[in-house]
């Protein structure tokens, strides 16, 4: 029989996994791999699209059984209240526990001081490390996508952090034939990333076909806006607008949720899933690249943030 007829044979079979079976299964056993050779791992879980999957996969790889990972989130204070209704609402519908990290706990009590610019992403790094380090967490899941910015396309599954949590790219490890090294010693951790290989079109078709529930704002809505460097950004007390920045009511919608002091929303009519995900197909620009505010400070912001802590 020759290759082509093989190859044809695969493709016609019941048995074949589709792109997005594939995707889920390598997810599905990354997920099982951390709750084998870790004692306390923990999912970083905000309300966005990418954290929602993520639990929903982690849902799956032990149904029946609970999750045995706890949540946590850190939370800048300047959040979508959209993002955190969903956020709250499925922590208790599945009887989850959910630490959060607040950034303005620190910002009060002197710990970190406020940006001039009002934006709060950047100041995420000690909240984030300090949680991990207080709490012994020594599996962190991040929702990091390697399509989503070049500091994170560096990254492999398991990425492992020094006692400082930080990330030194040239302690990677190699990841041949899904073969996942956990090993790390007492004060590191390692921050896991089960949706390296999906792309920004893979997380969307997967929450149609998942039937997924998302906060509203990643749907086309009326909003009050303004214009900054670019981008509309959310009014409101973080520091936004000024008075050169008038505020006017668009239809928009997110493709990447931080807050409101960063996140930027882009002009769209796309009400449904399908649209979305029509939209997401035409598009030539990165989520992050198009909408974020914070990784546009320098041209290695994301990667320099990395090195401290962040995810």
């Amino acid at each position: 029989m020759s290759t082509i007829a093989t190859h044809t044979e695969q493709r016609d079979s019941p048995y074949a996994l589709t792109h997005l079976d594939a995707l889920e299964s390598e997810a599905v056993h990354i997920i099982r791999e951390v709750a084998g050779e870790f004692e306390r791992p923990v999912i970083l879980f905000s309300g966005g699209k990418d954290s929602i999957v993520m639990l929903h996969l982690a849902l799956k790889a032990f149904t029946p059984a609970p999750v045995p990972f706890s949540l946590l989130h850190v939370d800048t204070g300047h959040n979508f209240p959209e993002v955190l209704d969903l956020r709250d609402r499925t922590v208790a519908e599945h009887g989850l526990r959910l630490y959060v990290a607040k950034v303005q706990d620190y910002i009060d009590d002197g710990r970190l001081r406020e940006r001039p610019d009002g934006l709060r992403n950047p100041l995420q790094t000690v909240p984030l490390t300090e949680a991990i380090s207080g709490h012994r967490f020594d599996a962190v899941f991040g929702g990091g996508r390697r399509d989503e910015e070049k500091a994170r396309a560096k990254e492999r599954v398991f990425s492992l952090r020094d006692e400082f949590s930080q990330w030194d790219p040239r302690r990677q490890r190699p990841e041949l034939w899904q073969l996942y090294n956990g090993r790390h010693a007492p004060g590191e951790h390692v921050r896991v990333f089960p949706l390296s290989n999906w792309t920004e079109l893979d997380v969307w078709q997967y929450i149609a076909r998942e039937k997924i529930e998302l906060p509203s704002i990643y749907f086309a809505h009326d909003r009050e806006v303004f214009r900054r460097n670019g981008m509309w950004l959310t009014a409101g007390e973080w520091g936004g607008p000024k008075a050169a920045e008038p505020v006017e009511t668009r239809t928009v919608r997110y493709r990447t949720v931080g807050d409101m002091s960063c996140t930027g929303a882009v002009d769209s009519d796309a009400t449904t899933l399908d649209a979305v995900i029509t939209e997401i197909a035409a598009s030539r620009l990165t989520e992050r690249g198009a909408t974020r505010a914070d990784d546009k400070m320098s041209e290695a912001a994301m990667e320099d943030r990395k090195r401290e802590g962040y995810f």
